[in-house]
């Protein structure tokens, strides 16, 4: 079989697997949507001024006077508000100018991927990185899948992001340059792109992210002499074609994630800031009402996303800030569904993050931005709660927040005050956010955190990772046990496929499979449901389990125990494998890059900078070997990413075993100062005892499987026999 059949099999099979996770409802819709990409559809875009507008009295003339006077329009970029900013952030406004230099410059740096020179004129369909030129044809016909080529690079460059860089670059500095630039960088992008044609039209999610950002540069640049009316009209038609292609494509069923936010969010803003347009009032009317349903959707009740992926519950909440802010300007009501959602999720995240701990990464993350307004190539949590709290006011965000020039220029808009960053902050301690399925345990400069939620949202569940039950570590502010990250989309194909695998992240593996069944890279056929027997934080305790291998030919479930006492520096972790047969069960224990490890009897120290950090000592029934690995080229494990397209090496621990079920395996994480050692792990009948020496004392925990969350602690010298000698994992 040659590498195009195999190719093409591959494909088919995806369609397949794809078509089970719809409904009857969805496969229809799809299979008209199909049939339309064959019949030609006229795009308003092209359409007579007559049609395009509300009224053509007085012609594009009169249409940008009324632009540039922010008649009937919120306005964001503003001069005066510009120099409000610059005297009061000159540092921010300087690394803004920095930025925007660059571009003119003609380089790009896009997620990991090293810098790139455009050139000049760009060639909008030309990925610089690896030297591939997207066909030009009806962007319905391109399979961004099969290319040579990432497509997220392509999308990035034409999401024309960088235009509000030139845009307040000009505001800033009055730097006709920036502003020459800018226009022209639009110019050769409607010459190269027309709409429908070229990867810049693949998804109307694109069409919409990039309409933000363009309606948003335009009238930063509204009062420059070079924009003429012949180009206004040039935009503005083009504006309008994307909106009608963000409502007629827009993400329905089983998609309906974050691009729809994104597409209803495009839609929204050519609406509000483009009211000369006809079809603009219905167009902001279905916008609106559909932002306001899923902000309710994809932020929960608790606060957490619902694509349980904190970079998607990030850029989701920014894009209803967004519009949020053009309806707060314009002096229209604001609809409060999007205002709550932007503050119960700033409400979690502050939670997590507290005053010193470092953000949660669980799920994927590509870093896009809904409006890239400061020049940072990554906004953190603390930044999306300095926003959040430059709009809302929340208290939390302005405890747990920092400060970003979106957040500057938001704060204009809506009249927050300048200070508002600066009071006390106040840290949540333990909590469980039951809907997102986080429970968060604090101890004197300790965060343990277990995933007890669901793999995803809908039914493919495209940006979740398979992690059930998995438990993160923080001492003192740092990670130490964490997510390992996204790496790739599509750049690195075996990246992806490791990265959001169960083997990758501090949970168990069994039979080395995933607790979840991946059907490609933004799917997932069969999703692992946790079920929480017991949560008590005040004790520290966690008891859940998950069905995950109940998929195996011999079925077994994956129970797992997390004890972390508040006072007490020691983590006990206990999985047990129950069920029918045979298995192989590993734990992965993944550690941030700046650590180092030394094996010791039984398991691994953690050092930073050659300072013991922590112990992860371990043993099983019927006997546990331990694993390492750092930096694998060949499995892809043993590697952190912080941003898409790029990793570093970092080290993988854990221990494995194998035995007919019950299988059982307790894991100790203590402070290295305590000298923890000898563990072991005894069963009798519904008992499992763990023991373990702290120093000179003999200590156990005791845990009755038969009873939720029955852990209780209590000396272990009756195990003290069972010390001579000492027990060790072999290696």
């Amino acid at each position: 079989m040659d590498g195009a059949t195999a190719a093409q099999k591959e494909r088919l099979r995806w369609y397949a697997r794809r078509l089970r996770s719809m409904t009857a409802g969805e496969v229809v819709w799809r299979a008209a949507r199909l049939a339309e990409q064959h019949v030609p559809r006229p795009s308003l875009a092209l359409a007579p001024d007559a049609r395009l507008l509300r009224s053509a009295n007085g012609g594009w003339e009169h249409l940008l006077r009324d632009f540039q006077d922010g008649a009937g329009r919120p306005v964001l970029l503003d001069r005066l508000r510009a120099r409000e900013i610059a005297s009061h952030h000159p540092d921010q406004v300087a690394a803004l100018i920095e930025a925007a230099d660059r571009i003119c410059a003609g380089i790009v740096t896009y997620f990991g991927y090293p810098e790139a020179r455009l050139g000049s004129p760009v060639d909008w369909n030309r990925d610089a990185v690896r030297n591939v030129r997207w066909p030009l044809v009806g962007a319905a016909h391109i399979d961004h899948r099969t290319v040579k080529a990432d497509p997220k690079w392509i999308w990035e460059l034409n999401r024309l992001q960088h235009l509000p860089w030139l845009a307040q670059a000009w505001l800033f500095t009055d730097d006709d340059g920036y502003a020459e630039l800018a226009l022209a960088h639009l110019d050769s992008w409607l010459d190269q792109n027309p709409i429908g044609r070229g990867i810049a039209w693949r998804g109307a999610f694109e069409g919409g992210l990039r309409a933000v950002s363009v309606a948003v540069a335009l009238q930063g640049l509204r009062d420059f002499a070079g924009l003429t009316p012949a180009r206004f009209e040039r935009v503005v038609r083009m504006l309008a074609g994307s909106a009608e292609l963000c409502w007629k494509d827009r993400s329905r069923y089983s998609s309906a994630n974050n691009h729809l936010v994104g597409e209803l969010g495009g839609l929204a803003t050519v609406a509000i800031m483009f009211p000369e347009l006809a079809p603009s009032p219905r167009w902001e009317r279905w916008a609106i009402d559909g932002l306001a349903a899923e902000a309710a959707r994809q932020i929960l009740p608790d606060g957490a996303g619902a694509e349980q992926a904190v970079g998607y519950q990030l850029f989701t909440t920014e894009m209803l800030l967004v519009v949020a802010a053009l309806l707060a300007e314009r002096g229209h009501f604001v609809p409060t569904a999007l205002t709550a959602a932007a503050d119960r999720g700033a409400d979690y995240l502050a939670a997590v993050v507290g005053t010193a701990d470092p953000a949660p990464r669980y799920g994927d993350d590509d870093q896009g931005f809904a409006l890239r307004l400061g020049p940072e190539s990554r906004r953190t949590v603390r930044d999306h709660l300095g926003l959040v709290a430059a709009f809302t006011g929340n208290p939390q965000a302005r405890a747990a927040g920092t400060e970003t020039l979106a957040a500057c220029w938001v704060r204009t808009v809506r009249g927050t005050a300048e200070t508002a960053l600066s009071a006390p902050a106040a840290q949540r301690e333990s909590f469980v956010a039951p809907h997102g399925g986080l429970v968060v345990l604090r101890s004197a400069g300790r965060r343990v955190t277990m995933d007890v939620g669901p793999l995803g949202y809908l039914a493919i569940a495209a940006h979740g990772h398979a992690d059930a039950l998995a438990i993160t570590v923080s001492l003192d502010g740092s990670e130490v046990v964490g997510q390992p990250g996204t790496a790739s989309y599509y750049g690195h194909p075996e990246w992806r496929v490791v990265h959001r695998s169960t083997r990758a992240h501090p949970t168990v593996t069994v039979d080395d499979q995933s607790s979840s069944v991946s059907g490609g890279p933004f799917l997932w056929t069969r999703h692992a449901r946790v079920h929480v027997r017991f949560v008590d934080v005040d004790r520290g305790i966690v008891d859940a389990e998950h069905d995950g291998y109940r998929r195996l030919a011999d079925p077994v479930t994956h129970r797992r125990w997390l004890s972390a006492p508040p006072g007490d520096p020691v983590i006990l972790v206990v999985d047990e494998i129950s069920g029918a047969g045979v298995h192989a069960m590993r734990t992965s224990w993944p550690l941030h890059p700046d650590l180092d490890v030394e094996r010791v009897p039984q398991g691994h120290l953690v050092t930073r900078n050659g300072a013991a950090v922590l112990q992860i000592l371990t043993d099983a029934l019927p006997g546990a070997t331990l694993d390492q690995v750092r930096g694998d080229e060949e499995t892809s494990l043993g590697w952190w990413s912080d941003r898409l397209e790029s990793r570093v090496p970092s080290w993988l621990v854990g221990a494995r075993t194998r035995g007919a079920t019950t299988l059982v395996m307790a894991t100790l994480l203590g402070s290295p100062g305590d000298a923890v050692a000898d563990l072991t792990l005894l069963r009798e009948g519904s008992l499992l005892t763990v023991g373990w020496r702290s120093g000179r004392e003999c200590r156990a925990a005791i845990i009755d499987r038969s009873s939720p969350g029955a852990v209780t602690y209590g000396s272990g010298d009756r195990l003290a026999g069972m010390w001579e000698g000492g027990p060790a994992a072999g290696g």
